[in-house]
């Protein structure tokens, strides 16, 4: 029943940066670590980012550290991917994810249950 729908993607040159947006209804949100997950034509699907429940605590695949951040917006059940100066290697299918439990203690990179449609990113060189 919980629904992900992620906005924002798009067409971006080299060293440019966009927002991507994943708004969950029809099920609980603020207790729920989120994470977002890219996948390009003829790879697997792979992590980015991961926000804990409380949004204290995140953790980053180390291609992408320094300059994608991930946070959420608990009143407005919005987790957020800010992509700056991104590279043509981040061209993707950019999905957002919802855990499979509330309340973990702990950040993780898999296991997730519930994935939005996705949103394209194409960055040209």
């Amino acid at each position: 029943q919980v629904q992900l729908v992620e906005s924002g993607g798009g067409s971006v040159q080299a060293g440019g940066s966009l927002r991507l947006s994943c708004t969950v209804s029809g099920g609980t949100f603020s207790t729920y670590a989120m994470g977002w997950f890219r996948q390009a034509p003829g790879k697997e699907r792979e992590f980015v980012a991961s926000t804990t429940w409380s949004g204290i605590h995140k953790d980053y695949r180390d291609s992408v550290k320094g300059r994608f951040t991930i946070s959420r917006d608990n009143a407005n059940n919005t987790v957020y991917l800010q992509m700056n100066s991104l590279s043509p290697e981040d061209t993707a299918v950019y999905y957002c994810a919802r855990d499979t439990i509330p309340w973990r203690v702990g950040i993780l990179r898999t296991g997730f249950g519930s994935w939005g449609q996705g949103t394209q990113v194409t960055v040209s060189s």
